[in-house]
């Protein structure tokens, strides 16, 4: 497991089904927030001082502008530069980071000793070289997800990160930084969902993944999601976030994984289906269906997770526990609020959801983006790499710069990193993305040997 990641032990199943800790089920029975909140994890501030962080983001396509929009959020971000190899993308970024240096070549910002952090957001079958000359530039990486398109690219960027010890490495699995699901954990490994049996997810856009430009190059460029050649599809580049979450919260690496996929509305000469259903298969019959379409918005996008006990649904940042009427009363249900979804009543689990006195409007704007899972998930990144840096400039004015495991072993003493997903679960995350597409593709049952998840 990455040093980045939440250094929660691990739990097998039967420990799952035993209830977890005695500490942590007394937390909950003594009627503390089963969201108690953390400094490290919740602690989101509109009103940070001190320095900025000295950011750059290269690939300004749909995700990198919301990225730039998101960072120009964030008080402690100064967007120093923006690069795309599109001048007309470049420009259009003008209005979200005016005073941000433009560029079409991203080595003029690796060779920027100023800027300290590098967003990349590029197509995914880019990533492998741009990451690669940041990371040797000593650049702090948040790669977005699927790190790769191939097994091999996805292992070489892991392990460029990973002998990189001294610097802030951290995949675009951003569902992992909402606050509300990291706090979820709790809940799924005190056995409050009782045993686990599946779980479902679907994403529903109307959307047809299509750009058109008077420029053929620049067409085929825009399109490359319509490519399969280079193109994870819609089980890979979208999915495959949903079916990280499976991992995270099942606490397993899956074993099998079927898919299936057809172009049922966009007859528009595309090989990439627009509509897909997969079925993940974790150890001892737990599994995940997927599905996703271009084709039509309703019911939008969430995930349920059931057990024997109750049923969790996440859907826009908000999630509900559904209590089976024979379940165990467990006793910290009564300080949470109850809302009616559909036919049902659901237990509303969020941080601070116990709380009975009545929001501020600071405190409204914080619960907004605890439930922006890309805000959360770029703030702990840059906190992380401003953390990282002062330790390391502390560490050379003392000691020098001719140590380099000296420095790696001070930053893991004196630097507390925020949990974030790190190499390991960007590199799994990215190998189930590939062979989901790949089943998707042949419309068959494919077998995940263990070996593909290991790295050298």
């Amino acid at each position: 497991m990455d040093e980045n990641e939440t250094r929660t032990p691990e739990f097998n199943r039967r420990d799952f089904l035993k209830g977890g800790s005695t500490a942590t089920l007394m937390t909950m029975l003594g009627g503390v927030e089963l969201f108690a909140q953390t400094k490290e994890d919740s602690e989101i501030d509109l009103e940070d001082r001190g320095p900025k962080v000295k950011v750059a983001v290269i690939g300004l396509g749909t995700r990198g502008r919301e990225i730039l929009n998101t960072l120009a959020r964030w008080p402690k971000a100064e967007i120093v530069a923006v690069c795309d190899t599109y001048p007309a993308s470049v420009r259009r970024s003008a209005s979200i980071a005016p005073g941000a240096v433009q560029t079409e070549d991203y080595r003029a910002i690796l060779n920027n000793r100023d800027i300290l952090a590098v967003v990349v957001a590029t197509p995914t079958h880019q990533h492998k070289e741009i990451v690669l000359a940041a990371l040797k530039a000593g650049k702090h990486v948040y790669c977005e997800a699927p790190l790769a398109h191939t097994i091999e690219d996805a292992s070489a960027i892991a392990l460029a990160a990973k002998a990189a010890p001294q610097l802030v490495f951290q995949p675009g699995l951003h569902l992992r930084s909402e606050l509300n699901r990291r706090e979820l954990i709790t809940t799924f490994r005190s056995g409050a969902l009782g045993q686990p049996v599946m779980a479902r997810a679907q994403r529903h856009k109307k959307q047809s993944w299509r750009a058109s430009s008077p420029k053929p190059e620049r067409e085929q460029e825009l399109n490359w999601r319509l490519d399969k050649m280079i193109s994870l599809g819609l089980i890979g580049e979208v999915v495959s976030h949903q079916m990280d979450q499976a991992r995270w919260f099942f606490n397993q690496l899956p074993v099998a994984v079927s898919g299936f996929g057809t172009i049922a509305l966009w007859k528009d000469g595309r090989e990439v289906a627009d509509t897909v259903r997969a079925v993940l298969e974790f150890p001892e019959g737990l599994s995940m269906t997927c599905d996703a379409t271009l084709a039509n918005s309703f019911d939008g996008e969430y995930e349920v997770y059931f057990g024997s006990d109750s049923a969790v649904l996440l859907r826009q940042g908000d999630i509900w526990l559904f209590k089976e009427v024979d379940s165990r009363l467990l006793g910290w249900e009564v300080y949470f609020p109850k809302e009616k979804f559909r036919d049902e009543t659901g237990i509303v689990l969020k941080v601070g959801a116990s709380k009975s006195v009545p929001l501020t409007e600071k405190e409204i704007q914080k619960d907004r983006l605890k439930k922006d899972p890309l805000y959360c998930a770029l703030d702990a990144f840059l906190r992380n790499a401003q953390d990282v840096e002062t330790a390391r400039e502390e560490f050379v004015q003392e000691v020098g710069d001719d140590d380099p495991k000296a420095l790696v072993e001070h930053l893991a003493t004196k630097v507390k990193r925020r949990a974030t997903p790190g190499w390991l679960e960007g590199f799994q995350a990215a190998v189930t993305a590939i062979k989901a597409n790949e089943a998707v593709l042949t419309g068959r049952r494919i077998i995940l040997d263990p070996q593909w998840y290991q790295l050298g």
